[in-house]
């Protein structure tokens, strides 16, 4: 409220001098006259404005606490520079108007470019120190350049998609998970829920593959315990950084988008280049347990995807079943394959060979190499 009433006492003041001066070559009734509506008038607008710029500024406040170094740098200069430029705009009125009037309103107009100057400054903060060659001090690089790199969140983590891109030479760029997504898939790996047990289980497994593969997989250290919601933090580490997100969650897509960042929805893309299989193809798969209807048997696919075998109840337990595909289904999960024992093996033989998932009975794994003194570390502050 302090802004507000300092605003409005400048209008004020700028109201009455007007006033004055416009009843001055009357009467002094009207001198007094002219002042005591021109306080009013002023007193009325004042608020109204004043509380509209305190607004636009308590907007502004929210995210003062994401706002990096550089940005911050950039705000105040800016906003250095819009004050002498609305202090030089004031010149010609203190030289050509001759009224008391001149100084409040020379006194606004240097406010409001002064706090123009600064949320455009935030705005375009890295434009801002790039230009004034400053980048390297206040917004240096992240080591490893952003580039390609790609910020991974849970979603997308525990999916095979980024092992099958890391297998074939498509992350040039590397990955960047933040700590607190790899604290959430040990969370969830050591959880009751099997499905998101095994899910997140293999999505740390997946991480220390690509390690493996020489894929550069780097820790974003800072948690940003200051956003409370973890979808925003993610996209404001991504935002912070420079970087692609990926994910496969509509949720975080939308929420990129809202804030101007770079997303790729893996799914869609998994659709496209993963083919479905085509009903009557045969394939092979061990038979490990009931499925959710009666006499349903269930297996996985050698790439995790579940094949659900109808009347196949009498052979869980049994090795390289021959079965024939009825339909395909995509799912969160992966591809939902529905189909029947072959009733006499396809004169070609089946096209695809499967097995089970590896073992979800292991321990969660507790140290995965994601440690300061074997990779370089992300700062996002």
């Amino acid at each position: 409220m302090l802004f507000v009433e300092f605003f409005r006492l400048i209008l004020v003041l700028a109201g009455a001098l007007a006033g004055y001066e416009i009843g001055h070559p009357h009467s002094s009734t009207g001198q007094i006259v002219g002042l005591v509506l021109g306080a009013l008038v002023a007193y009325v607008v004042g608020g109204v404005l004043g509380r509209y710029v305190r607004h636009q500024g308590v907007r502004a406040a929210e995210r003062f606490n994401r706002i990096p170094p550089g940005e911050l740098f950039a705000g105040t200069l800016t906003g250095i520079a819009t004050f002498l430029l609305g202090a030089a705009l004031s010149v010609p009125l203190l030289v050509l108007v001759h009224s008391p009037v001149v100084w409040p309103a020379s006194a606004a107009i240097a406010l409001v470019t002064t706090f123009v100057g600064f949320q455009v400054g935030l705005t375009k903060g890295r434009q801002v120190v790039a230009a004034a060659g400053l980048g390297r001090i206040l917004a240096p690089p992240a080591e490893p350049p952003p580039g390609y790199a790609l910020l991974v969140d849970t979603s997308a983590a525990m999916t095979p998609y980024l092992l099958v891109l890391g297998r074939y030479g498509l992350l040039v760029g590397g990955l960047v998970v933040p700590r607190f997504v790899v604290d959430q898939l040990r969370t969830m790996a050591a959880g009751p829920d099997p499905v998101s047990s095994r899910r997140a289980r293999r999505g740390l497994e997946r991480l220390q593959v690509l390690r493996d593969l020489n894929v550069s997989v780097h820790v974003a250290e800072n948690e940003l315990p200051e956003i409370e919601d973890l979808t925003e933090r993610l996209v404001e580490v991504a935002r912070r950084l420079g970087l692609r997100l990926v994910t496969c969650s509509g949720q975080v897509k939308e929420a990129a988008k809202r804030r101007g960042v770079p997303v790729t929805d893996l799914r869609p893309l998994a659709s496209d280049l993963t083919p479905d299989h085509m009903p009557g193809e045969q394939l092979v798969v061990d038979l490990i347990k009931e499925g959710n209807q009666p006499r349903q048997a269930a297996g996985y696919l050698a790439d995790g995807d579940l094949v659900v075998v109808n009347d196949a109840a009498h052979m869980i337990g049994r090795e390289n079943v021959v079965v024939e595909v009825l339909s395909t289904r995509r799912t969160t999960q992966g591809l939902l394959v529905f189909a029947k024992l072959a009733d006499r093996p396809s004169p070609a033989g089946p096209i695809l060979s499967a097995g089970p998932p590896a073992a979800s009975a292991t321990p969660p794994p507790t140290d995965l190499g994601f440690s300061a003194d074997r990779h370089e570390q992300i700062s996002v502050d």
